[in-house]
């Protein structure tokens, strides 16, 4: 039997009602996602999970690009999408059926090479400024968290730091280590202050899809397409998640 002919048409209809999957894909996590230089198109990871899934659910896939994860889970909220790749998180996962993580990324402070700071321990002080994107699981997460130290969110974290000369900026480790290796007056802080699990979700409430979605993603972890899909889009430091 066909992974395809395993699919019954009570998934497909939980999954993808209007007959499309509707996909959210956030492009402002590299690592998930890259846009390819000749085409304009989106391509990595979570390209190929919701491609893998509407192959099986033998429908096709429209993908909706967004910049920021905030705006994609939006777009589920909404109703204007039936997938999102997103961290799991207590906020979204009122609205989100989550299935187990697929990929664990780090979430790391930077501040500028003479900072003061000199270890995350360091950065949750009153009068410490932290940019982050807004609505992002690490602002999420620092939301929660932070006893004495203030966000400023921004669509690009990045730009607040720089612009409001903010004291840390979080942010997923990758793209920051590509920062500070391009711009010397900045550094990391050693080591993390969170694991972003990366999951796959649908609409809450849409159970039969959801018990799908985690079979799936179970199945793509042990099979290595996952791994596969990483070092195709060429993120070695992405690790692939444990068995959900």
């Amino acid at each position: 039997m066909s992974q395809v002919s395993q699919v019954t048409p009570e998934i497909v209809k939980s999954l993808a009602p209007t007959g499309t999957l509707r996909v959210g894909i956030n492009l402002g996590n590299p690592v998930l996602v890259q846009t390819d230089a000749a085409s304009g198109e989106p391509k990595g990871v979570t390209v190929d999970l919701a491609r893998e899934l509407a192959r099986r659910l033998g429908v096709s896939a429209q993908l909706n690009r967004f910049d920021g994860a905030g705006k994609s889970f939006e777009g589920l909220k909404a109703g204007k999408l039936d997938i999102v790749f997103l961290a799991i998180e207590p906020v979204r996962a009122a609205e989100v059926a989550f299935s187990a993580p697929y990929v664990i990324i780090e979430g790391v402070y930077m501040v500028a090479k003479d900072s003061p700071i000199k270890s995350n321990d360091e950065v949750d002080r009153a009068g410490v400024r932290i940019g982050v994107n807004k609505a992002s699981a690490y602002d999420l997460f620092l939301t929660r968290s932070l006893k004495h130290a203030t966000l400023v969110r921004d669509e690009v974290g990045i730009d607040a730091f720089i612009d409001q000369k903010l004291e840390v900026v979080a942010g997923v480790k990758q793209p920051m280590a590509a920062y500070a290796k391009a711009h010397p007056n900045v550094r990391l802080l050693d080591g993390r202050f969170m694991e972003i699990r990366q999951a796959m979700g649908t609409v809450k409430g849409r159970d039969v899809g959801a018990r799908y979605l985690h079979a799936f993603i179970e199945e793509l972890k042990a099979s290595g397409f996952i791994a596969d899909a990483l070092k195709r889009s060429n993120q070695p430091d992405a690790a692939v998640a444990p068995p959900g």
